[in-house]
């Protein structure tokens, strides 16, 4: 039996399929829109999830799971004898790793001897991902809480992502911008590009798409010189352009991603359409 079990959330937008290969548990974030609040795991067409977006005079707000969502996850699995890790998104963003917190000491009270440690990832969507895969990869290995919350710690210092937007608003209307507000300025006429260390923070901005395009192939190219040899890409409604990014850095590192995959609504309605990313770390943090 593998002695520690990981629970992330819904944030960490890897394909479903890997999800089911590593087999961590997933804690689901609300989007609230129209009047209704839904999981964001039931919230499964994109494509319709972001047209309504698009369109939408008042943007959805989202809001972290409950903490009896957190306990609905935690009793069996503290119940068949297991510790956790609980990795989450950047706790500067979301209150999700708070909750998780109180959820953490309630079910540690309920089973003596059991441990519950909560890892905030210091970013969330691809940097979540990577700290998630390198927490199971330790508990995989069969290393214990205290093992796999040292990986998890090291690969949040090792993961990089950077990734350009259409445009700044959806973050300025939602309230997450923090200190990307530095780049607002002529905001219409840029396309910035970001990244996340526990919190949105400006890395520059450039005058078109195809030009953000291009820098995100020299930051992947950063990413392989640094020995990040493990990569991934993400996207918001740019398929093609996710497939043209992840050619390109294949061809660079002479291998595939990770994985390639689509951002859902709790990220995708603070940032929009358009957004397009690339993050690694180190492979040998996944082994």
């Amino acid at each position: 039996m593998v002695p520690v079990r990981i629970v992330t959330d819904s944030t960490h937008y890897l394909p479903s399929e890997l999800v089911a290969e590593h087999d961590f548990a997933v804690v689901s974030l609300y989007v609230n829109e129209g009047g209704a609040t839904s999981r964001e795991s039931e919230l499964t067409d994109l494509d319709a999830f972001y047209d309504r977006l698009r369109g939408a005079q008042d943007l959805p707000t989202t809001s972290q799971p409950s903490l009896g969502d957190f306990l609905e996850v935690y009793e069996p699995l503290l119940a068949a004898g297991h510790d956790i890790a609980s990795v989450h998104i950047a706790a500067g963003i979301s209150g999700t790793a708070e909750t998780a917190r109180q959820a953490a000491a309630e079910a540690r009270a309920a089973h003596p001897g059991r441990r519950v440690e909560v890892i905030d990832s210091g970013s969330t969507a691809g940097g979540l991902a990577m700290v998630v895969l390198s927490a199971q990869a330790a508990a995989r290995s069969g290393g214990d809480l205290d093992a796999v919350s040292a990986r998890a710690g090291e690969a949040r210092s090792a993961a990089r992502t950077w990734f350009a937007v259409e445009t700044l608003e959806y973050l300025r209307r939602g309230g997450r911008i923090g200190a990307a507000q530095a780049l607002l300025g002529g905001a219409l006429k840029i396309k910035p590009i970001l990244t996340m260390q526990g919190e949105v923070l400006p890395v520059e901005r450039v005058r078109t798409s195809a030009r953000a395009f291009e820098r995100l192939v020299e930051y992947a190219r950063e990413l392989k010189e640094t020995g990040a040899d493990a990569w991934l890409v993400q996207h918001i409604q740019a398929p093609e352009q996710a497939a043209a990014l992840e050619a390109r850095v294949t061809e660079l590192f002479g291998h595939g991603p990770l994985c390639t995959s689509e951002m859902g609504p709790v990220v995708g309605a603070h940032i929009g359409p358009g957004l397009l990313g690339v993050g690694g770390l180190p492979a040998r943090l996944l082994a």
